[in-house]
C-alpha cells in the first residue's frame, strides 16, 4: 500500500480545478438552493445522492455551461449554469443487495435550479455523450427529467435557421428501448422535450405535484389554444388514471426509493427472501363463484415478501401488471381483478398487459399469469374502442415470446380472453395448472346455457320452471366445465392446491435454460 505524503497546499492547476467544481456544489448556490426548498422539492444532486450509494456516482462533463456566451459572461455562466442544468454520471444503485458489476447504473437528472431544467445546446451534446457511454456499458438508466422542454436562449448557435431540428437525443434514447432498462423521474413541470424522454422511458414515476405535457403553457398560448396554468397540463392524477404515468408517489424522496426498487428487478437475483404462509392462498377465491375478490391478497401472499410493485395501478384496474419475486427471483405477472369489469379483458387493459410482456420480454423476466378471465368484452361500446386490433395484440406479442409464461387459472377461463391470458394457448404456457376453484368453457357458463338452450328454456312458459330449468342447466355445464373434470381432457396440464403454486413456479424458473441478452436485439417496447 502507498504511502500518503504530506501536502498541506495543492499545486495551482488542482487548486483551479477545485475552485471552478466549487460552483456545481448546493453549499454554494445557496439562493438557488432556497428558492427549491420552498417550492417542496429537492436539489437534483441530492436526488442522485440519495439514488446511488455513497461516493459511487462518477460524473461526466460537469465543467459545461449554457450556450449563452453571447449574452452573459463567461463567469456569469459558470455561476448560473453550472453543469448546463444536466448532471450525468455512472453510480452504483443497490450495492449492498448485488455485486459491483450489476448494481452500475447511467444517470441522469435536469436541474431545475438551472434555466429551469430546459434543454440548453451543449446538455443536448452531454445527453448523447452519455448516451454512447450507456450503450456500451450495458447498464439501466434512470433519468430525472423535470424541466421545461427546448432552451430558445441558447444563443451561441444558430437555432434560427434550422430549429435545432438535427438533434440526435431523441432518437439515441429511443434507440435503447428494449436493449437496457430506462426509467424517467418526474416531478413539478414537465414539458416538452423533457416530457418526450419521459414518454420514450419504459417506465415513468411521478410524484403527485408533477405536470406532463408534450407543451406547456407558452407553447399551448403561442399556438393559439388559450392560456392555462402549469398546474393545469397534464396533471398527475390525469396522467395516472391514463396510463402515462405508470407509478404515483408522493414526492421526491419516494420517488427515488420506488426507482431503486423497481431497477432491482433488472439486477439480478436476491439472495436472501421471505414468503409468507401459503395455505392461506387455499381461502383467498370465494367459495361462491359469482363473488368478486381482491387478486392483490392472492399476489401479495404468493409472492415473496415485500416483492411487489405495480404498474400502470391507475389504469385499466381490471388487468393488473406487477413485478414481483419468488424465491428471490424477478418475475413478470399479470392478472384479471374481477372487482372491475368482472375481470373481463377490455381495449386499455388488452394494450396493457401487452406492452407488459414486451417489457418483461425485452430483458428477459419470465411472466406468471393469474387468470380469472371471463373473456374480452364484448359489445358496441367496447368495440367504439377499436376492440379488434387491441385484444388481438395479446396474441402477437404472446406469440413473439422469447420468456415463458407460467399460468395459474384461479378461477374462471373463458374464450379467447382466457387464451390470451396464457399466450394465445392454454398450452403455449410452459405449464397451465389450475386450482380446485378453477372453471373452463368456451364462453361463460350462464351465456353459454341462455345460448345453447334458448329453445328449451323458451318452450318452458312457467317463469318458475323457467328459472329453475336454467339453474339446472348452468350447475351440469359448471360441473363439466369445473377444473377438476376438465383436467381430463388435457386442455390443460393439472389441477394443483393453491399451496403448491410457488413449488410449480420455482420448478418451472429451475427448468428453463436462460441465455445472456445481447444489446444488439431488434426487440423494442411499445412506447404505449
Amino acid at each position: 500500500m502507498a504511502k500518503k505524503k504530506d501536502n498541506p497546499s495543492p499545486r495551482k492547476d488542482l487548486q483551479d480545478l477545485q475552485h471552478r467544481k466549487s460552483f456545481l456544489l448546493d453549499a454554494n448556490r445557496k439562493k438557488a438552493v432556497e428558492k427549491r426548498y420552498s417550492k417542496g422539492g429537492r436539489t437534483a444532486r441530492e436526488n442522485i445522492a440519495h439514488l446511488c450509494d455513497k461516493d459511487s456516482f462518477t460524473e461526466y462533463g460537469s465543467l459545461i455551461v449554457a450556450a449563452q456566451r453571447g449574452r452573459k459572461s463567461f463567469q456569469e455562466l459558470i455561476e448560473q449554469t453550472p453543469a448546463d442544468g444536466l448532471i450525468t454520471g455512472i453510480g452504483a444503485v443497490n450495492g449492498k443487495h448485488f455485486d459491483e458489476e450489476e448494481c452500475k447504473c447511467i444517470v441522469l437528472s435536469y436541474d431545475y435550479t438551472v434555466l429551469a431544467g430546459t434543454q440548453g445546446a451543449f446538455n443536448h451534446k452531454k445527453t448523447d455523450r452519455i448516451i454512447q457511454i450507456a450503450k456500451k456499458a450495458k447498464k439501466p438508466i434512470l433519468f430525472f427529467v423535470e424541466g421545461g422542454g427546448g432552451r430558445p436562449g441558447d444563443i451561441d448557435f444558430d437555432l434560427i435557421s434550422n430549429g435545432g431540428l438535427d438533434v440526435s437525443t431523441f432518437v439515441e434514447y429511443a434507440r435503447l428501448s428494449g436493449k437496457m432498462p430506462r426509467i424517467a423521474i418526474v416531478s413539478g413541470y414537465c414539458f416538452a422535450g423533457n416530457a418526450a424522454i419521459a414518454g420514450c422511458s419504459d417506465v415513468i414515476i411521478a410524484t403527485e405535484n408533477t405536470s406532463l405535457g408534450m407543451g406547456g403553457p407558452a407553447m399551448i398560448e403561442g399556438g393559439g389554444l388559450g392560456q392555462f396554468h402549469p398546474k393545469e397540463v397534464g396533471p398527475a392524477k390525469m396522467q395516472y388514471e391514463n396510463g402515462v404515468i405508470d407509478i404515483l408517489v408522493k414526492d421526491e424522496k419516494e420517488a427515488v426509493e420506488v426507482a431503486k426498487k423497481y431497477v432491482s428487478y433488472f439486477q439480478g437475483d436476491l439472495k436472501k427472501w421471505t414468503c409468507s404462509d401459503q395455505e392461506q392462498l387455499r381461502n383467498l377465491v370465494p367459495e361462491n363463484r359469482k363473488f368478486a375478490y381482491n387478486i392483490f391478497k392472492i399476489i401479495n401472499q404468493l409472492a415473496d415478501e415485500d416483492s411487489v410493485l405495480e404498474l400502470r395501478g391507475g389504469f385499466a384496474k381490471n388487468m393488473v401488471t406487477a413485478l414481483i419475486r419468488i424465491e428471490g427471483k424477478p418475475i413478470g405477472l399479470i392478472g384479471n381483478s374481477t372487482r372491475y369489469l368482472g375481470g373481463a379483458i377490455d381495449s386499455d387493459a388488452s394494450d396493457k398487459a401487452a406492452r407488459f410482456m414486451q417489457l418483461c420480454d425485452a430483458f428477459e423476466i419470465p411472466i406468471l399469469s393469474l387468470c380469472d378471465a371471463p373473456g374480452f368484452m364484448v359489445g358496441p361500446n367496447c368495440e367504439r374502442t377499436g376492440m379488434v386490433r387491441h385484444s388481438s395484440r395479446m396474441f402477437i406479442v404472446g406469440a413473439s415470446l422469447n420468456v415463458p409464461i407460467l399460468t395459474v387459472v384461479l378461477r374462471k377461463a373463458y374464450g379467447l380472453g382466457a387464451m390470451a391470458m396464457a399466450g394465445g394457448s392454454l398450452h403455449e404456457s410452459f405449464f397451465t395448472v389450475a386450482w380446485p376453484t378453477g372453471e373452463f368453457g368456451a364462453m361463460g357458463l350462464e351465456g353459454a346455457v341462455k345460448l345453447g338452450f334458448r329453445k328449451e328454456l323458451e318452450a318452458e312458459t312457467d317463469s318458475e320452471k323457467q328459472q329453475a330449468l336454467y339453474e339446472k342447466l348452468v350447475k351440469k355445464s359448471y360441473e363439466r366445465g369445473k377444473a377438476i373434470s376438465a383436467a381430463s381432457f388435457l386442455e390443460f396440464d393439472e389441477v394443483i392446491d393453491p399451496k403448491d403454486t410457488r413449488k410449480w413456479i420455482t420448478t418451472a424458473l429451475q427448468s428453463i435454460s436462460t441465455k445472456a441478452k445481447s444489446i444488439e436485439n431488434n426487440r423494442m417496447i411499445d412506447s404505449w
